[in-house]
């Protein structure tokens, strides 16, 4: 099955048979006091170095984050839309719980855009599914509903079930629904990490959509939370994982996903590992 995304001349397929696609994830002010500080004044430059440095990294897709405390958010997202799209060519996904945001960032893209996100919750179905209908957008699916995060694999099942369902009633194809099991962190729940890997392969049988994740959520509160990223996204890959929303500038990660790549048979004759090793020894020359 296929997710297919565009913007402008550019074309990224989300695909068990393709190539893992990272989603970018440093647009985005949480934590982050100078892109925020800089969004707040209409100011894209940190957000526009973020978007090159992420892109040159591997990312396909950028997340886009203009959650700015007492900002008119969905004035300042579709700015920043208009800002990403005039320098460079690459997909977005809208990351917003602010339906006006997301309808205003839609109504400035050229292309098919990625929502993040809907969830099992009625208002959540109700608000961000039309858009993605009206817009022609995927989107990502979290598997939570109104009675909060399901603990078991069969249970978020059953939301993802749900959020299929609802998604074809509102005409959003089955192909269009990315679904996000919900890393939780292990330092709070031993077994938070299998049983999120247990429920993407479930997803992956029973309903064969694409599989997104919020990676690094399963690290926190841990020390080198990188080397605990890296291993999760490999174990996460050969459950059906053929997306997630990361950080491709760390180079443990980057190196990890394109190992996977290579081993799942998607980096033919290897090109791919190749050229990354190449131009990371350039780098190294160059420093």
């Amino acid at each position: 099955m296929e997710t297919q995304l565009t913007s402008g001349k550019q074309q990224v397929i989300i695909s068990p048979d393709q190539p893992f696609v990272i989603i970018g994830e440093r647009i985005n002010p949480t934590r982050r006091k100078k892109l925020s500080e800089t969004l707040a004044a209409g100011n894209f430059s940190v957000a526009l170095e973020d978007a090159r440095s992420q892109v040159a990294a591997g990312a396909q897709v950028l997340d886009v984050n203009a959650g700015v405390p007492g900002a008119d958010e969905p004035k300042l997202l579709a700015d920043l839309t208009r800002a990403l799209m005039a320098q460079m060519d690459v997909s977005l996904c809208f990351d917003s719980a602010n339906p006006a945001a997301l309808e205003a960032a839609l109504s400035v893209y050229t292309g098919k855009a990625l929502l993040n996100s809907t969830t099992g919750e009625e208002k959540s179905l109700n608000t961000v599914l039309p858009l993605a209908a009206k817009y022609h957008a995927a989107v990502i699916a979290v598997l939570s509903d109104d009675s909060g995060i399901p603990p078991t694999p069969e249970a978020r099942l059953a939301v993802a079930r749900k959020i299929v369902q609802r998604a074809s009633d509102y005409g959003v194809p089955r192909e269009d629904v990315v679904v996000d099991c919900l890393a939780m962190t292990v330092s709070a729940d031993t077994n938070a990490g299998r049983v999120t890997l247990d429920t993407m392969q479930l997803v992956r049988q029973e309903l064969g959509v694409n599989l997104s994740l919020g990676a690094s959520n399963v690290s926190f509160g841990l020390p080198e939370r990188k080397a605990i990223n890296a291993a999760y996204l490999a174990l996460a890959v050969a459950r059906g994982l053929t997306a997630a929303i990361t950080d491709p500038t760390v180079p443990e990660l980057r190196t990890t996903l394109l190992a996977c790549d290579l081993l799942m048979g998607h980096d033919e004759f290897a090109m791919n590992w190749i050229r990354a090793y190449r131009a990371a020894q350039k780098a190294a020359a160059q420093s």
